[in-house]
Order: C-alpha cells, then structure tokens, then sequence
C-alpha cells in the first residue's frame, strides 16, 4: 500500500464540486497523490480507484446532506475488495439539519469511518490527521 496515494471525491447524487477541488489542491501541496473521482461518485468508484492506485485512504466528500444514507456499507465493500486496511474519511454537510457533531461522528465511526469532519473543517485538519494516521513525519 502506498502510503501517498488517496482517492476522493463527492459521494452519491451530490454534484457540489468547488470544496473537493479545494481538497485535492490542498492534500497534491502536502505532499499526496490524489485521485480525485470528482462528483456524483458511487462507493464501487472509490473501491475500483483505490485498488487501481494502491490508496492508503478513500476520502468523501458531501455537502447535500444525504452522506450518512450514500456512506452506509462503504467499509463492508472496502473489506469484501480486499481493502481491509485501508483508511476511510468523511467530511462536510454529511447529515441533514443540525444534528450534534458527537452524535453524527459517532455514527460514521460505527460505520466503519477513522476521521469525520463536520462542516468547515479545514483541509489542513485532514491532512495532518492523515499524516499521523499513516505515520508521515509532520
């Protein structure tokens, strides 16, 4: 697994492409070979891209709200690909309406996601979290 390689993009029907274009320029300047599917991605894209590449980490992207419904089941088809290790993140308007972000973070993570960031998360706060993920010398 090459501990540079990440794949994103927008999960599901969202088309919202501005804040993933923002991340891939953010995650490339840090150092990363990105991947980026872009939007309206399914998780079968992700999963294919990912092996295709070699990716330490599939990173979706959601800002219309329905995240928790088009996330649900990623992991178990991560593990069924042969993708058990591989690290999974989540960020955005990934509910609808305002819900806690404890609550919502707890949701993701018992769906198999290691880092959830909530509506206006920095980009730097992803990739330093990535970077100790993977063990990358900050």
């Amino acid at each position: 697994m090459n501990k540079k390689n990440i794949v994103m993009g927008v999960i599901g029907a969202d088309v919202h492409a501005v804040g993933i274009r923002i991340l891939e320029f953010a995650y490339r300047e840090a150092g990363f070979d990105v991947t980026n599917l872009g939007v309206m991605v399914s998780q079968e894209e992700y999963i294919k891209a990912a092996i295709e590449t070699d990716a330490s980490c599939i990173l979706v992207s959601s800002l219309y709200g329905h995240g928790e419904l088009d996330c649900r089941g990623l992991r178990e088809k991560c593990d069924e690909a042969g993708l058990e290790d591989i690290l999974l993140y989540v960020g955005g308007n990934i509910v609808v309406g305002k819900q806690d972000f404890e609550d919502v973070e707890k949701r993701f993570k018992v769906m198999g996601f290691n880092r959830v960031f909530g509506p206006g998360s920095a980009p730097e706060e992803g990739i330093a979290c990535l970077k100790e993920d993977l063990g990358i010398d900050q």
